[in-house]
């Protein structure tokens, strides 16, 4: 039986086994298999701590729900963070991923700070299939043009900015975005409503999860987006169906700080061998 850890940010909840001195493995199939809320824990996204090195605490791998290994997830990064912080008894800890270095830090009141390193916004970066300018563009679809922005945050980000994010057609158009054409290993989908220059209400569908309670990786991308088309100013709180982020685009170096909360639900174990191979 390989012990793992139920924890949840603002809703994006996770799946992770701690394989920093046991080896756990993980592939496609078994987190597909694991994340499944019917037949096996449940998650959105699985998330594996490996072992770190001489610049970072541990190593972090994640998979979606779909059994897809994806490049970085703030909400859990934050969430391990926190366990690592508590465990050690530290303040500040490095966390590196397949999206790059985070430096994470405690902020005070179970919430944690992820600097997430600088956006990057070449549409060779993102991916994009061809060169466009990623603050501003459309996407060809069903005869219609969908006014897009595209920014890369460890992951890469498709945002819409829409006037009433309640309202907007998330199920819809989130999925037919996702593996449009323009975006060769497929987007995450941000539907964004800038309420004023401080507050931005933000829903998602995540890539290869679908409609989740928030994105820490695409409340970070919409406030760019924002930011760079002059509709925000640089610190926002963005509001997701889960809760709240507090979001900075850092002048002094371009970095983007993510600070939110990040917690254990439950503890649990469960057969490996079970879960497909």
């Amino acid at each position: 039986m390989i012990p793992f850890r139920k924890m949840q940010g603002l809703g994006n909840d996770f799946v992770v086994f701690d394989a920093r001195d046991r080896a756990v493995a993980m592939t496609g199939p078994k987190a597909r298999a694991i994340a499944d809320r019917h037949f096996g824990v449940g998650c959105d996204t699985l998330v594996l701590i490996t072992p770190g090195n001489a610049q970072a605490d541990a190593r972090l791998r994640f998979f979606n729900a779909d059994g897809g290994e994806v490049e970085s997830c703030g909400n859990a990064t934050r969430c391990v963070a926190r366990l690592l912080m508590d465990e050690r008894g530290l303040s500040r800890v490095q966390l590196d991923s397949q999206g790059g270095m985070l430096i994470c830090s405690d902020a005070g009141k179970d919430l944690v700070t992820v600097d997430l390193g600088e956006p990057k916004f070449g549409w060779r970066d993102i991916p994009l299939s061809q060169e466009m300018d990623t603050a501003e563009f459309t996407i060809p679809l069903d005869g219609a043009q969908i006014a897009a922005a595209a920014v890369l945050m460890g992951n890469p980000h498709c945002v819409l900015f829409v006037e009433d994010a309640e309202a907007a057609p998330v199920t819809q158009l989130g999925p037919r975005l996702e593996t449009h054409p323009l975006f060769p290993t497929r987007i995450n989908v941000e539907f964004a409503q800038v309420i004023d220059r401080d507050h931005i209400r933000m829903r998602v569908w995540e890539r290869g999860v679908g409609v989740t309670l928030a994105c820490g990786t695409g409340a970070c991308a919409t406030a760019v987006a924002a930011a760079r088309r002059g509709l925000a100013s640089r610190k926002v709180e963005v509001e997701l169906d889960g809760g709240t982020l507090k979001l900075e685009w850092r002048e002094a170096d371009g970095h983007v700080l993510m600070t939110g909360p990040g917690k254990t639900v439950f503890l649990g174990q469960l057969d490996l061998d079970a879960y497909g191979n």
